[in-house]
């Protein structure tokens, strides 16, 4: 499992260095593709086959099925990390979520986040305070 906020920088080359923590899970191999609120998923490659796999149970006749197969698909991107634990973010991923340099990478359950630093400070600030004041259960049954 994914978890925790880490802080890396993209080197001149469009490199991002992995969290140390997680990169034994990414190693064999990852997907990197488009995520929601404009931050990348990066996915062990596993992980992506199963969420794949899923996604192709979704029935094609939905416009908004086939609309999210196009963009989440066609943005993918699989690759291997080097010997130092980075991974190359392809330049059309790196336009969708607007990385430049600070990038703020979390982990997020069975899959890892990366996004530009601003865009998360200002999604958590536009977010925590809700997540604080809940007094109903979201998920039912889980806490």
């Amino acid at each position: 499992m994914f978890l925790g906020t880490h802080t890396p920088r993209l080197d001149d080359k469009g490199r991002l260095i992995l969290p140390a923590k997680f990169r034994d899970k990414l190693a064999g191999g990852l997907v990197v593709t488009r995520g929601q609120e404009r931050c990348l998923y990066v996915f062990p490659m596993d992980e992506f086959v199963r969420v794949a796999d899923d996604l192709r149970a979704a029935p094609v006749t939905s416009k908004a099925v086939r609309d999210y197969l196009r963009v989440f698909l066609s943005g993918a991107s699989d690759e291997i990390p080097d010997k130092q634990g980075r991974v190359t973010i392809p330049p059309a991923l790196r336009q969708y979520a607007g990385l430049d340099r600070e990038c703020t990478v979390i982990g997020a359950g069975s899959r890892v986040e990366v996004w530009d630093t601003a865009a998360w400070n200002a999604y958590l600030e536009s977010t925590e305070q809700a997540f604080a004041d809940q007094a109903e259960e979201v998920i039912p049954g889980l806490l």
